[in-house]
């Protein structure tokens, strides 16, 4: 097992590491209680497997060290064992409630993974492989979190992953069938679609995972790092911003009314212009909004001098 010191293992090279979600896609709701009761085939996702089986070819080719992580509660040791059966040489899990609270985004959960690797390794990771999205709520949100957070290259939609020379290449899945092969630089975060299935790892290391420890960090200390998320309000008809217009001129109060009403002036008549250059037709279409009062000009609303 590594440290949890802070300090990192003494063998070197990147750093690959293959995000697991634990997740439930049959829970089980109690309509009284609204106790969640966990389903047995709880587990990756068939794109978080991709990954793994992803992250375990690209850790020799980068002469690194493939690690499996995932956040979930004790029951996704399950998880990180048969990640270790498969040939994953280390695991960590984030300790996390069975059932979180709805309002955590993927920042938390970035921020959970980030700083449990920090703590064991000692560093951040140098290439994070992971599904395109959760069998859970599916938001597909931490890996763009994670990428942030450690200022790494990302790269969406993957059907292929590979590495040579150190440098990262990818097969990215366009619309209309059209397919964009990348070069990642590192770090980076890559996301991949379930294309690929996990190799079955041989019965002596099943038996083996089966008595491994499982290092955890707990919950409190790895998501304490996270920003406070954004939160959305209840939806609402979009109501566009109100125009600003200058204060009516005039001596009296009926003069001002008078001319917020144009009742002494002729409306003005339609007219087609043929602009010469398209920096004209610009200059144009701005001077009308502004004596329109949808656009403020230099000197003020109304004004459609120079621009």
């Amino acid at each position: 097992m590594q440290p949890t010191d802070g300090t990192a293992p003494a063998s070197g090279g990147p750093l690959v590491v293959a995000a697991l979600s634990w997740a439930d896609p049959r829970a089980v709701v109690d309509p009284l209680s609204a106790e969640v009761t966990a389903d047995a085939r709880a587990g990756a996702s068939a794109a978080d497997r991709c990954a793994l089986e992803h992250a375990l070819r690209l850790a020799p080719l980068l002469g690194g060290r493939c690690v499996a992580v995932t956040v979930g509660p004790a029951d996704a040791d399950l998880l990180l064992r048969d990640a270790l059966a498969a040939g994953a040489d280390e695991v960590l899990r984030v300790d996390a409630p069975a059932v979180r609270d709805p309002a955590d985004d993927g920042d938390t959960t970035a921020a959970a993974l980030l700083t449990g690797l920090a703590r064991v390794y000692g560093r951040a990771p140098d290439l994070v492989v992971c599904g395109d999205h959760s069998a859970g709520r599916g938001t597909g949100a931490t890996p763009a979190f994670l990428a942030a957070r450690i200022g790494a290259a990302q790269a969406l939609g993957l059907l292929g992953v590979s590495a040579s020379d150190g440098v990262v290449r990818a097969l990215r899945r366009l619309d209309g069938g059209r397919r964009e092969r990348l070069t990642v630089p590192l770090p980076a975060v890559c996301s991949v679609e379930p294309a690929l299935a996990l190799r079955r790892g041989p019965l002596a290391a099943v038996l083996r995972a089966q008595r491994a420890e499982v290092p955890v960090v707990p919950w409190e200390e790895a998501a304490g790092s996270a920003r406070p998320g954004v939160r959305a309000g209840a939806a609402r008809p979009y109501r566009p911003r109100a125009r600003l217009l200058a204060a009516p001129p005039g001596p009296d109060a009926r003069a001002r009314l008078r001319e917020l009403t144009g009742a002494d002036v002729r409306p003005a008549a339609r007219r087609v212009v043929f602009p010469d250059t398209p920096a004209e037709a610009a200059d144009l279409l701005i001077r009308h909004l502004v004596e329109r009062g949808y656009l403020e000009g230099p000197s003020g609303p109304g004004d459609g001098e120079s621009f």
